[in-house]
Formats: C-alpha cells, sequence, structure tokens
C-alpha cells in the first residue's frame, strides 16, 4: 500500500517556502534523503510557483500529493484553474521566468499533466535508487 502525505497551501507567493518545507518534511519522514530529496523539494517549489503565479482562480488552493510506493515516487501539484495548462517553453539563459517545466523535464523520470472537471494537476515521477531502503511502514 503506497505512502501519500498531502497538503494545501493558500495560492500566494508567500506560501512557496511552506510547501517546500512540507516536501522536505515528507521526505525525510520516509527516509527519502541526498540528491533525490534536493531534486523532489526544487522542482515542487518551482510547480508550486507555476500555480500561484498562473492559476486565475481567486483565493485559490494549490494542492501537493506525495506518493510513495515501493521504488516509485510521484509528485503532484494541483490547482483549480483546469484550463490553463503547463506548457514547456524554450526560456533563455538570461530570462528571469520560463525554467520551471524545463527543470522538471530535465530532472524527472516522467512528467505530464492531466485535466479533472475543475482542477490540473501537473506531475512527476521518480525512481528511488535500487539500494534505497523504504520504510517498513509502507
Amino acid at each position: 500500500m503506497p505512502a501519500t502525505q498531502t497538503f494545501r497551501i493558500p495560492k500566494h507567493k508567500r506560501h512557496v517556502s511552506t510547501a517546500r518545507q512540507l516536501t522536505a518534511k515528507a521526505l525525510a519522514d520516509w527516509g527519502v534523503a541526498g540528491e533525490l530529496n534536493d531534486v523532489v523539494v526544487l522542482l515542487a517549489s518551482e510547480l508550486v510557483t507555476n500555480a500561484v503565479r498562473h492559476c486565475r482562480v481567486s483565493y485559490a488552493l494549490v494542492e501537493v500529493t506525495l506518493t510513495l510506493q515501493e521504488q516509485d515516487l510521484r509528485l503532484e501539484v494541483s490547482d483549480p484553474d483546469r484550463d490553463r495548462l503547463p506548457r514547456l517553453r524554450d526560456s533563455a539563459p538570461d530570462e528571469e521566468g520560463g525554467h520551471g517545466l524545463a527543470l522538471v523535464d530535465a530532472l524527472a523520470e516522467t512528467w505530464g499533466y492531466q485535466q479533472g472537471p475543475y482542477t490540473k494537476c501537473v506531475w512527476a515521477t521518480f525512481t528511488l535508487a535500487e539500494n534505497a531502503v523504504v520504510p517498513s511502514a509502507l
């Protein structure tokens, strides 16, 4: 049975750091450390920032879900603007924005998005190292 952590934060840039902290805590609780921890926290921050920046629904909540099942880890970031879909851009290195999905594309095993009836979810998957110890509670 997979272990899942879900949390919601207000759609405001000051709460992106809260998403990073909660993501890091969930991963640490599961024993996910090192480079994978750093990468997942970074990509959670990028995806939450995108949701905060691009979601056009006022007073929305951004939902972050982490699921760990055996050697697979899935990160999902959802917001209620189902029609504003993510788009991978070819941004110049000196541009201030537009690099978030490029980072996701480069660092995740796979990624994509799905539309629900009232939300969209951007997801990324990761594989734990073969010798990683998955907590027995899972």
